[in-house]
């Protein structure tokens, strides 16, 4: 318990801080700015950093190791290359791996492509997992690489994105 209230002392203290830097000086207000509503912020890479050295982001809960149930890896039958990405030819009822571990920071529809959860990994780089069925990650889950995503039936399309621009990034497929 001592440890959550000095992990909420710290969060305030640099909240605090932050808030009079911005009032007391313009740069580092636009400095904030630029880089909070500007960029992608690499929230997975924040939450490791958190994890590493204050533990769990909750601080009364007991830090209990959870061991995956699922934990595969991508397999297919064919592979086709898309405009942005990739095509994977699965059978029916496919479940779906993560490639790496991040966190969910999209689920649905998104440019033209259906069922859609979007993984930002710890490299910054957002991976896309389109045409899923039932989904079975919560948006801000924080998963560990080969966490069952959901699953699919015949074609999962497979996309990267790392700064705004799609990357071929099949080294991990």
């Amino acid at each position: 318990m001592f440890k959550g209230i000095i992990k909420l002392f710290i969060t305030i203290i640099i909240t605090l801080t932050t808030l009079i830097l911005c009032k007391s000086n313009s740069e580092v207000k636009q400095f904030l700015y630029d880089n909070v509503f500007n960029s992608n912020i690499n929230f997975a890479l924040i939450n490791n950093y958190y994890k590493k050295y204050f533990g769990n982001n909750i601080p009364f809960k007991d830090n209990v190791e959870h061991k995956p149930v699922f934990n595969e890896k991508l397999e297919y039958e064919d592979k086709e290359k898309i405009t942005n990405g990739i095509k994977l030819s699965v059978g029916e009822n496919y479940l779906v791996p993560s490639i790496e571990s991040g966190l969910v920071i999209f689920i649905g529809d998104k440019d033209n492509f259906k069922n859609v959860v979007i993984v930002q990994q710890i490299d910054g780089v957002d991976t896309w997992y389109a045409n899923m069925n039932n989904i079975n990650v919560k948006l801000y889950d924080y998963i560990n690489k080969g966490t069952l995503i959901g699953d699919c039936n015949n074609d999962l399309y497979i996309l990267n994105k790392k700064n705004g621009k799609f990357i071929n990034y099949e080294a991990n497929i």
